[in-house]
């Protein structure tokens, strides 16, 4: 079957999984779901337990989940080595190394400020101390991935790959939060330029705001969240 990726709005990290898609040049289709409505229904625990996006509809209809697992499932899937490297070769061993630390600790870093605004009942000073944490844990993480960053125009070499999909679905959480400009680190802002113009991050961000867009044909439409769960749900 034709693969199905779960997605969330807004801002959603899993936008990024919807560019490598492109990237990746395969039939998919995408599931579009509301964070803050649809994914609260109790029914939603039939994909995933854990109340999160993204989640992978696999081509036997398993349940993949988590955006590291879902990576690793298209890396496995990438004999062109269009988003990927040849596992063996130490290009893949600094992706996964990229890709780890952009979805533990950078993104990581947000929880905090994600914690302060979802509050069910505000406390101002419970939220200022959060809020005081994850911004300097934005900082820092940012500081951290500028000097881990080497040359670009993307995060390795001269085409984007699945670390550069895990990276820009989270690094616009940096204006969503206003905790900084971009421009405090000229290497991930200069990255942030390029693949922001890129056509399969300007597809996704266009779908997830609600556009009706084409991208380069390899996305073969929409399921309805409720269909999703009826036929895949645990």
């Amino acid at each position: 079957m034709t693969p199905i990726l779960v997605y969330g709005f807004p801002s959603g990290s899993s936008m990024g999984l919807v560019a490598a898609l492109e990237w990746l040049g395969k039939p998919y289709r995408l599931c579009r779901v509301d964070m803050f409505g649809e994914m609260r229904d109790p029914a939603y625990a039939k994909l995933n337990p854990r109340i999160e996006t993204p989640a992978l509809i696999a081509d036997k209809g398993q349940i993949v989940t988590e955006t590291m697992a879902i990576a690793a499932w298209l890396e496995a899937r990438d004999a062109e080595r269009r988003i990927s490297f040849d596992p063996l070769s130490r290009d893949a061993d600094r992706m996964h190394q990229l890709m780890a630390f952009v979805n533990t600790g950078f993104t990581g870093a947000f929880g905090p400020l994600w914690a302060a605004m979802e509050m069910d009942v505000p406390e101002p000073a419970v939220q200022a101390a959060w809020q005081k944490l994850g911004i300097e844990g934005v900082l820092d993480r940012h500081d951290k991935l500028e000097g881990l960053i080497e040359s670009g125009p993307y995060l390795m070499g001269d085409r984007p790959t699945l670390a550069d999909g895990i990276l820009v679905g989270v690094a616009r959480w940096l204006e969503f939060h206003q905790v900084a400009e971009v421009a405090r680190w000229p290497k991930i802002s200069a990255i942030r330029q390029v693949l922001e113009a890129d056509p399969a991050v300007v597809f996704a961000t266009g779908l997830e705001n609600g556009e009706q867009l084409t991208g380069n044909g390899c996305c073969q439409g929409h399921v309805a969240l409720a269909d999703v769960i009826e036929q895949y749900g645990v």
